[in-house]
C-alpha cells in the first residue's frame, strides 16, 4: 500500500521511496529482483556493458508501515513528505545522510522557519477538497507503459494527494475492461482505444468512459523470431502470424497500418492474433507466432533471451504515438469529483517525473520487482533509457525518446483512432468523429490540472500527423479513411 511511501520525512531511518533496495518486513517479501536467474546468466557481452551502470547500495530501513488516524491526518504527511522531497531533489539517499549529519529536528525546524507548513497543507486540502474515498484499487496490465501508474505507488505519488492505491497487477485487456466495467477497479491502466470502443459500446456493452491521461508515448516494437533475420522486408510476411494485446490497441491499428502501407492485407495476407503480453516471448519461442508488435518490456525480453530481435519501433512508425492511457467510468469522476481530481493529478503530477531522463534508472528498479513487471531490471533499463541492443546489430542503440511520458490526450489522436476502427470494420455507419473524442479524451480538464501542477499544456487540441509519409488531417476522416487502397469500409 502507498502509506509505505509516508513514512516520517525528518527519520534517517525512514525510506520514502520503497524501491528494490529496501529492507523493510513489508517490501522484503515483495521486492525480489529476476536478474539472479540462472536462466539469465547467458547474457551477451552487449547487454553486460549496459548493465556497468552503478548499482545503488541497499539501505537500512524503518520495519513498520505509518498508521494514521483520518484521511486528513494522511495528507497532512503526505505535504511534509514531499515538501521534504522536494528540498533535496527526491534523493532520499541525500535526505538521510542530512538528517545523520544535523538530525531530524533541525531539518524541521529550518523548514518550518522557512515554509508556512499549516498554510500550505490547508491550500492543498482546499483545491482537493475533501476526499469521498481515500483507498482506491487501480488495475495494471504489467508492461513498461504503465510506468506512471505504477512508479506512483512506490515513490509516493498517490499518498502525495492524500491516496491510498492499490495497483493491482491484470492478466490482460479484456480483464482491464471488465473489471473496471464490473466497478471492481475504480480507474484503470488502458489502451487509448479501450475507452473509446467502451463508449461506442464496440466489443462491450456500451459505457460512458474518460480518459483524462495519456500515459505513454512511443515505447512499442514490431518483433519478429531470429529464424526470420533474413526476411527483413514486409512483402516476405506472407502468411506469417502475429501476436497483439487486445483488438482494441494501438499495437492492432498500427501494426495493421504498417503492413498494408507495404501491399499486404492484414486480415488476409497475414494471421493476427491476441496474445497477453506477458505471454507473447513464450509464443514466439514455441512457434506459435512469427512475429509480435507488442509492449514492453516483451520486445527488449525477446532479445534477452535470444529469441526474437526487433525489427523497427513504433515511433519509427509514428513519432509520438500515443499507447496508453489512464481511465476511468464517467460514473467514478462525477460520483466522486475530489476524489476523481486527487487520483487524476497524481497521474499527471507522476508522467510528468517519468518524462524526465534523469528519472528513468531509477523508476526501472522502482518497477521490476515481481510484484510490478516481474522483469529483470536491465530489460525494463534498456526500454525506459533508451540504451539498447536490438538482437542484430553488435553495438548499443541510444535512443531516449524510444518511450517517452506525456499525459495530453489530443482530440486529434482519438479521431486517427476512431479512423482506424472504421477501417478496419470495427464499427460501422456514420460515426461523429470529433464529438466522441472530445467527449471521451478530457483534453481541458488535463490542461486545467497541468498549468495547476506547473506545466504548460497545448494551445490546441488538434494537429496533424505524418505516418508513413502520408499526413493525417483530423478535420477531414473520411477522406482520410477511403484515401487507402487497402481497407474494409
Amino acid at each position: 500500500m502507498t502509506t509505505k511511501s509516508l513514512g516520517n520525512p525528518y527519520d534517517a531511518q525512514s525510506t520514502l521511496t520503497h524501491t528494490r533496495g529496501c529492507e523493510c518486513t513489508a517490501c522484503k517479501a515483495e521486492h525480489q529482483s529476476a536478474t539472479g536467474l540462472s536462466d539469465y546468466q547467458r547474457q551477451a557481452l552487449l547487454e553486460k556493458q549496459i548493465e556497468t551502470q552503478s548499482q545503488q547500495p541497499q539501505i537500512a530501513t524503518a520495519t513498520t508501515m505509518p498508521r494514521f488516524d483520518s484521511a486528513e491526518d494522511m495528507l497532512d504527511r503526505a505535504v511534509e513528505s514531499a515538501i521534504v522531497r522536494g528540498v533535496f531533489g527526491h534523493s532520499d539517499a541525500s535526505r538521510r545522510d542530512f538528517i545523520k549529519l544535523v538530525g531530524g529536528g533541525t531539518l524541521a525546524a529550518v523548514l518550518g522557519s522557512m515554509i508556512p507548513m499549516d498554510k500550505v497543507k490547508a491550500a492543498v486540502k482546499d483545491s482537493i477538497g475533501p476526499l469521498e474515498k481515500s483507498k482506491l484499487k487501480v488495475g495494471f496490465v504489467p508492461i513498461t507503459c504503465a510506468t506512471p501508474i505504477i512508479m506512483a505507488q512506490p515513490m509516493g505519488f498517490y499518498a502525495k494527494y492524500g491516496l491510498d492505491v492499490d495497483v493491482i497487477k491484470t492478466a490482460g485487456w479484456a480483464v482491464a475492461r471488465d473489471k473496471s466495467l464490473n466497478g471492481e477497479y475504480d480507474a484503470s491502466h488502458m489502451l487509448t482505444p479501450m475507452p473509446l470502443a467502451m463508449s461506442m459500446g464496440a466489443g462491450s456493452t456500451a459505457t460512458p468512459y474518460i480518459m483524462p491521461a495519456v500515459e505513454n508515448i512511443n515505447g512499442q516494437a514490431i518483433v519478429l523470431h531470429n529464424k526470420h533475420i533474413d526476411k527483413r522486408d514486409p512483402k516476405q510476411w506472407k502468411g506469417f502470424k502475429f501476436g497483439v494485446p487486445f483488438d482494441y490497441s494501438m499495437h492492432n491499428f498500427l501494426l495493421r497500418y504498417y503492413v498494408a502501407e507495404h501491399g499486404l492485407d492484414p486480415d488476409k495476407d497475414i494471421q493476427i492474433r491476441v496474445v497477453p503480453p506477458p505471454e507473447m516471448v513464450a509464443n514466439l519461442r514455441a512457434g506459435n507466432l512469427d512475429g509480435y508488435l507488442s509492449p514492453d518490456p516483451f520486445n527488449q525480453r525477446a532479445v534477452y533471451e535470444k529469441v526474437g530481435f526487433l525489427h523497427t519501433l513504433t515511433k519509427d512508425i509514428w513519432e509520438g504515438h500515443p499507447c496508453c492511457a489512464f481511465a476511468c467510468s464517467e460514473k467514478f469522476a462525477t460520483e466522486m469529483p475530489n476524489t476523481y481530481a486527487a487520483l487524476f493529478k497524481s497521474i499527471v503530477d507522476a508522467t510528468h517525473y517519468s518524462a524526465k531522463a534523469e528519472n528513468r534508472a531509477e523508476i526501472a528498479k522502482a518497477i521490476s520487482p515481481k510484484n510490478y513487471l516481474n522483469q529483470p531490471e536491465i530489460v525494463v533499463r534498456q526500454v525506459l533509457t533508451g540504451r539498447y541492443v536490438d538482437g542484430l546489430e553488435q553495438k548499443v542503440h541510444d535512443v531516449p525518446d524510444r518511450i517517452d511520458f506525456d499525459p495530453f490526450p489530443w482530440h486529434s489522436m482519438a479521431v486517427w483512432i476512431l479512423t482506424q476502427m472504421k477501417r478496419w470494420g470495427y464499427v460501422e455507419g456514420n460515426i461523429d468523429y470529433k464529438g466522441i473524442a472530445e467527449r471521451v479524451y478530457v483534453a481541458a480538464e488535463t490542461g486545467k490540472v497541468m498549468k495547476e501542477l506547473g506545466y504548460e499544456p497545448p494551445s490546441t487540441t488538434y494537429q496533424n500527423y505524418t505516418i508513413m509519409g502520408k499526413e493525417f488531417d483530423p478535420s477531414k476522416p473520411e477522406e482520410y479513411i477511403q484515401s487507402f487502397p487497402i481497407r474494409r469500409s
